[in-house]
């Protein structure tokens, strides 16, 4: 099915600057799609260190289990991402075809296997025809260059309408530091970890203790708060890698005064990459924004903002223009997070429609129709009970939701 382009896409993809020490490379080795790129190699120098965050679904695939194993070691030479076959719930078939890729890209490279990450994303169940890909990465060697950002998204795509892309520029002890991030994901969204793949490279020098750290508190504020369908993929890997090449004095504690430009440089990424995601929702027309305020603590915002986020009735709503506050408070209350009914408030594009546990009258409903209209939805929610906040963003469920699932597999 062709799929027509989010009408929530921005307007071009970035411009990304080359990161020293990483190198990109694409191929279209027909592992499901025909006549479009389907492989991504990425390549690093030596001494290079790496992060992740991975999805702790129980039926996670053997490529996330893999990545699981190497991040203990920290160092990173190599990321082989394949799109169209998730290798998930494949059994022995998919840990010996990750084995097999391994093998055959640490050979092609000259490097340790442990220094070999793999990532897949696709069709769940399919043995993946791992031969396809390994036969490739002569070519996709040859083909490496510090260019191919645009052409390495493009590559892990499935039904995303669109290549996902951010950069940055900051700074640490006065040393320009670049960050690149591309990212894939539009359905089975819901975070628990990490959310579908994101990939970001920086040129920075950090220990491996201290790129962990950054990605872990950074997917937490970022792909942790997004939800498209409160479905969380078997095959969840978003990972941060730096080469050092920026030449910055290193730091060992990410609570230094040095990194902070750093580190909100990253998390601004992290959210615009989390943000295009949801911009991408399989069939989604509108991005929500949903801010809760009031709650016992941060954590039980969250929870309260999830739960309305994640409700059909809620994002049919918003699909049809409805700002049906009804359903907020239905989603709050089935949260399981303590709200106070009687001091309940919910306002939709900053008018306030409810307030102190019930309806406000005579509000003006005209500003807030226009509202609904619009593509970008905010919806603000105070329970009452104390000062825990939080935010997360989703989209609305519209009929094109069904459609791009009912014909996945086809």
């Amino acid at each position: 099915m062709e799929l027509q382009k989010s009408p929530l896409a921005p307007a071009s993809f970035p411009e990304m600057p080359v990161i020293d020490g990483v190198q990109l490379a694409t191929r279209a080795c027909g592992i499901k799609y025909q006549g479009r790129t389907d492989v991504l190699l990425m390549a690093f120098d030596e001494g290079s260190t790496i992060g992740g965050v991975l999805t702790r679904s129980l039926t996670r695939s053997a490529p996330v289990e893999c990545c699981q194993e190497h991040l203990k070691y920290g160092q990173i030479r190599a990321l082989v991402v394949n799109s169209g076959n998730a290798n998930a719930f494949t059994g022995r078939l998919g840990s010996e075809s990750v084995a097999r890729t391994v093998d055959a890209t640490a050979t092609e490279l000259g490097c340790a296997k442990e220094n070999i990450y793999i990532a897949s994303t696709g069709v769940i169940g399919e043995p993946l025809p791992d031969e396809r890909l390994t036969s490739a990465l002569g070519d996709l060697k040859v083909d490496l260059s510090s260019q191919n950002w645009k052409a390495a998204a493009e590559a892990i795509m499935t039904t995303d309408t669109f290549a996902k892309g951010a950069s940055v520029v900051t700074q640490i002890d006065g040393k320009k530091v670049t960050i690149n991030g591309i990212a894939k994901g539009s359905g089975m969204i819901a975070p628990d970890m990490a959310t579908m793949l994101s990939f970001i490279a920086t040129d920075a020098a950090l220990p491996s203790a201290v790129v962990q750290s950054l990605i872990s508190r950074g997917a937490d504020l970022s792909f942790n708060a997004i939800t498209v369908d409160s479905d969380t993929s078997t095959s969840d890997t978003v990972l941060l890698c730096a080469t050092g090449k920026a030449g910055n004095e290193i730091y060992h504690d990410i609570n230094a005064p040095e990194l902070s430009d750093f580190v909100d440089a990253l998390n601004i990424l992290l959210k615009d990459l989390a943000h295009q995601v949801v911009r991408d929702g399989e069939g989604a027309t509108k991005f929500v924004s949903i801010s809760v305020s009031g709650a016992e603590s941060d954590a039980a915002a969250r929870k309260i903002g999830l739960a309305i986020a994640n409700s059909p009735l809620v994002k049919t709503a918003v699909a049809g223009e409805d700002a049906n506050w009804g359903r907020v408070v239905m989603a709050v209350g089935k949260s399981g997070e303590h709200a106070d009914r009687d001091k309940l408030s919910i306002a939709m594009g900053g008018v306030t429609i409810a307030k102190d546990g019930q309806r406000v009258e005579d509000f003006d409903e005209a500003p807030v129709a226009a509202h609904m209209k619009g593509q970008d939805i905010d919806i603000a929610v105070d329970v009452g009970v104390g000062s825990g906040i939080a935010t997360v963003w989703t989209c609305d469920l519209t009929h094109g939701y069904i459609e791009i699932n009912a014909d996945y597999r086809s």
